[in-house]
């Protein structure tokens, strides 16, 4: 397995279990009788990103460790599908932008505002890597 395709397996887990964690801990703080809005969200959302960051950066020293062999280099193929990926996840930073965009010209509450950009980063990161992952396995034809 190529080591763009390991990081890229990766992401997908480390980011699926970080969305995962945020979405626990917030509707665990929130209580029925209030609206989901009013729920404490801001330090579940930074500890969950700052936690999938240092994880991802620790997975990837680990597998460099471990199999060193293509750890520091790319060839033309893992170049265009890391391209691929990226042009494919970027549509959803783009949707989230204009969801989040949308929400705060209708003066939505800051909550709802900040969970669909989180989770259009998440969607984003998984479509990416899952087209990179459908890339490896499957060959990759650019256009």
């Amino acid at each position: 397995m190529a080591f763009e395709e390991k990081r890229a397996w990766m992401l997908v887990l480390v980011t699926i279990a970080s969305y995962a964690a945020y979405l626990a801990v917030v509707l665990r703080r929130h209580d029925g009788a209030a609206a989901l809005a009013q729920t404490p969200y801001v330090s579940a959302l930074l500890w969950t990103v700052g936690a999938a960051v240092v994880t991802q950066i620790a997975l990837n020293i680990v597998v460099a460790i471990l199999s060193p062999e293509g750890a520091n280099t790319k060839d033309q193929r893992d170049r265009e599908i890391h391209r691929f990926g990226m042009y494919i996840g970027q549509s959803f930073i783009v949707i989230g932008g204009a969801a989040g965009l949308a929400l705060a010209m209708v003066r939505a509450d800051q909550f709802w505002i900040a969970n669909v950009i989180y989770l259009a980063f998440a969607l984003s990161a998984i479509l990416s890597s899952t087209a990179k992952i459908v890339a490896y396995r499957l060959g990759f034809h650019p256009w």
